[in-house]
């Protein structure tokens, strides 16, 4: 008799596995955030390096700046939502893409369609969140808090202005999300097939950081300049979408907080997930 298939757990179970993991992720690597975020928005000569921008940061503003700032508020707010988004779409294309190939289970080829789409319907929820967080991270910002740059990006642009970096953001999302459940199944196959609690966790943490490469950091520049620009009436802005443009600004920091942060997501939800299915019991185990 062939052994009852395993129940996918609820709803609320993958939202709270993402918001837990996404808030885990964000506070271990944020000072990195914010660095990222500072060397894309420099141009010309003011562009520093990885130590410099550090340097810079604590030197003009202090500690506090790169450790706990107004700008943490938004990426905070923000988890709960962008990673059950992420992984609750993952799942729901997964099954949805098995349904209409006919497949078994899903394959390379499915589950990177499956991350790519599943990024797209991401960048939706992500986009009005990211912008507040760019526009507070800059340096010149004078915006008091969140609300002040929601309530003034709408007083000026109107609600479609909460939208800025829009295509930017979708290109970003839905490549990245590819790429990183993409190699996260590829990782997996090639692994050794874990034995033991531990070794299943530390293959988790493998699988997610070479996930968390996957970032087309262009994107993330051209998408956070868009965001971080004032716009002028009558003046075209100099980025306006993303493959015209080319940029790397960035690329050190975001690197080191991708890798790492991509395998803390994984991990956290995968070890969130599996308390879930012992509190519930059979048929989720």
């Amino acid at each position: 008799m062939a052994a009852p298939q395993k129940k996918p757990l609820p709803f609320v179970a993958n939202f709270t596995a993402g918001a837990i993991a996404g808030i885990s992720e964000i506070l271990t690597f944020y000072p990195l955030d914010v660095v990222k975020t500072r060397m894309q928005l420099e141009t010309g000569k003011s562009q520093h390096g990885l130590v410099g921008s550090f340097r810079a940061i604590i030197r003009e503003e202090g500690c506090a700046a790169i450790l706990i700032t107004r700008s943490l508020v938004p990426p905070l707010l923000l988890e709960a939502p962008k990673r059950a988004t992420k992984f609750a779409a993952n799942g729901f294309w997964g099954k949805t893409y098995l349904k209409l190939t006919g497949e078994a289970k899903m394959n390379q080829s499915l589950s990177i369609l499956t991350g790519c789409t599943a990024g797209a319907t991401e960048s939706f929820v992500v986009v009005p969140f990211e912008l507040v967080k760019i526009k507070l991270q800059d340096k010149l910002s004078t915006y008091s808090g969140p609300m002040d740059v929601v309530r003034k990006v709408i007083q000026k642009e109107g609600v479609l202005g909460m939208y800025s970096g829009m295509e930017a953001t979708f290109w970003r999302h839905l490549w990245w999300n590819g790429g990183y459940f993409g190699c996260i199944f590829q990782v997996r196959a090639l692994l050794p097939k874990p034995e033991s609690p531990k070794a299943h966790l530390m293959s988790d943490l493998i699988a997610g950081s070479v996930g968390g490469l996957s970032d087309r950091n262009k994107h993330s520049v051209v998408k956070s300049r868009i965001q971080g620009a004032t716009r002028v009436p009558g003046v075209a802005p100099k980025y306006n979408w993303t493959y015209p443009a080319g940029a790397v600004q960035g690329f050190v920091p975001k690197v080191l907080r991708l890798a790492p942060g991509g395998g803390v997501l994984l991990l956290v939800v995968e070890v969130t997930l599996g308390l879930f299915r012992q509190m519930l019991g059979p048929p989720y185990i």
